[in-house]
Parts: structure tokens; C-alpha cells; sequence
């Protein structure tokens, strides 16, 4: 195995990304923590994320190297260039260190290490949804949403066990938003789906049902995205103007959802806006941790 070959099954950019939760959940929870403690806490909050998610995508490449062989053959695994026996070694020992870096976060603080059992249930997700949730439809959009939002209550548990109202808002407000995109995905993807046999909501009770189901968790991701506002997040004015974009674009994809003609381009364009307004949302979170 090259480093390269390494650094690609982890999908570094998706594990980053993702560790914005981690920073969000500490930031928003530093009130009367010292700086030290908050640093700490951030880098081994990030590292434990990083690891743990880049262990997950490895266990999600080795569950589906027969599809990648096929539609994905440039991929480390189907490639020749990580063997399944050295993607199974990788994954453990990514897991392994991801959790030791939470053990040690718990270890340097005093925590009592309820941070390390979240981490582990953390790698559990991943692995459950490569061998399972995949396929399962929507327990698998479940799944997603869980596995992202997590983050945001580990990285809020670090700073104390006491978690505060808003920082359980922007967690139901993260996963409500990925399910929706997940069944719009599925709606979006529903011919390859039915080949691969993934039991989408799309294939399994029809494109008008999967759109309803993800209108539903649009307008929860809505309402959860608000009510922070009404909370002692520390800045409030900051978090009401950023949070206005990402509102703004969500509101679109829900008008969008309510207006569909079940088209494939217009479950493209729901799942886009989805996703911007997600990333917005995230933003937003940080953005009310200034002050």
C-alpha cells in the first residue's frame, strides 16, 4: 500500500468536511471552559472524527468492491492497488486509532469517558450502514443522518455532559435535512437502484410517497433550524443573519419538493439546494459560536 492509495479510501475531503460538526459542537459549549481545554478539545475532537469517519468509508469500499469493480474500477480496492485483506487491516487499525484519540481526549481532561463509548457507537453507524443500511432504504437515510449530526453532540460532550438545548436543535435540524436529501437522492437514482437492490423509498412505496416523506423532514429541518434563536446560543444577531441563507435556500428546495412533477432533473436540483443549504446551516452553527 502507497500513502496516497491510503489517504484515498478515507476520502479525506469528506472526513474534514465532516469534522466541522465536531468544531461546532465544542465552540458553541466553550463558555467558562479555559482556552487550553478548548484546544485540546478541538484537536482531538477533529482527530477522533476524522479517523473514525475515514475508517467508515474503508468498511463502506470493502462491503461494495464487487459494485466498484464495475462502476468504480479506478477506486484502491477494485484497482489491485489495497488488497480487501489490507482495506480490513486498515479499516481496524483507522477505528482503532480514532478511538484511542477520544480514550486519550477523556484521559488528559478528566472526562468520564462517555465521549468514547459516542465514538465507538460513532464507528458502529459506519460499519452497520456498509453491511446493511445501504440497501435498507430508509433506515439507511436514518443512518446518514445520524452518522453526520453525531458530531455536533460529541463534540458539545467534551465540554461537559450537560448538553444545551440548541446544540440538540442544530443536531435534529443537521439530520433532518440529510434524510430529506437521501430519499431525494433515491428518488433521483431510483433506475440503479432497482438494479443494486437498494430498497429506497422511491422503489418501495412510489416517488410521490419517498417526495412527501422527504417534505416532511424538510419542514423539520426548518422548524429545528429556528428555534436556536429562541435559546442562549452566544450570538444570536450573527446566528439570525447567517442562518437567513441557509433558510432562504431550504425554503426553495421545500417549494421545489411541493411543486414536483416527480421529474429526475427536478429531484437533481431539490437534492443541490439540500445540500447548499445544509452546508449554509453548518456555517451558520459556527458562526453563533462568535462572541
Amino acid at each position: 500500500m502507497k500513502v496516497k492509495d491510503i489517504v484515498e479510501i478515507m476520502r479525506p475531503i469528506n472526513d474534514v468536511m465532516g469534522s466541522l460538526t465536531v468544531i461546532i459542537g465544542v465552540l458553541n459549549t466553550r463558555m467558562g471552559i479555559p482556552d487550553t481545554i478548548v484546544w485540546i478539545n478541538l484537536i482531538m475532537g477533529v482527530l477522533t472524527y476524522i479517523f473514525i469517519s475515514g475508517a467508515s468509508m474503508i468498511i463502506n469500499d470493502i462491503y461494495d468492491h464487487q459494485i466498484d469493480q464495475i462502476n468504480r474500477p479506478e477506486r484502491p480496492i477494485p484497482s489491485g492497488r489495497i488488497s480487501l485483506k489490507q482495506a480490513k487491516i486498515l479499516f481496524v487499525v483507522m477505528l482503532v486509532i480514532g478511538i484511542t484519540f477520544s480514550f486519550l481526549n477523556s484521559l488528559i481532561i478528566g472526562l468520564i469517558p462517555i465521549n468514547v463509548i459516542v465514538a465507538a457507537f460513532f464507528g458502529f453507524i459506519g460499519w452497520l450502514y456498509a453491511k446493511w443500511g445501504k440497501k435498507s432504504g430508509f433506515p439507511g437515510n436514518i443512518l446518514v443522518g445520524i452518522s453526520f449530526s453525531i458530531g455536533l453532540v460529541y463534540g458539545a460532550i467534551l465540554n461537559g455532559y450537560n448538553i444545551p438545548l440548541y446544540i440538540l436543535y442544530f443536531f435534529l435540524t443537521s439530520f433532518f435535512l440529510l434524510i430529506a436529501r437521501e430519499i431525494v437522492k433515491g428518488c433521483e437514482d431510483i433506475e440503479g437502484d432497482k438494479i443494486e437492490g437498494v430498497k429506497t423509498l422511491a422503489l418501495t412505496k412510489g416517488l410521490k410517497y419517498a417526495l412527501v416523506i422527504s417534505v416532511i423532514c424538510q419542514i423539520l429541518a426548518i422548524v429545528f433550524f429556528i428555534l436556536p434563536i429562541f435559546t442562549l446560543i452566544i450570538n444570536p444577531m450573527l446566528f439570525l443573519l447567517t442562518m437567513s441563507f441557509g433558510l432562504v435556500v431550504v425554503c426553495i428546495a421545500l417549494v421545489l419538493s411541493l411543486l414536483s412533477k416527480l421529474e429526475k432533473k427536478e429531484f437533481s436540483r431539490i437534492s443541490l439546494f439540500l445540500k447548499i443549504g445544509a452546508f449554509l446551516g453548518l456555517l451558520s452553527f459556527v458562526c453563533a459560536s462568535i462572541g
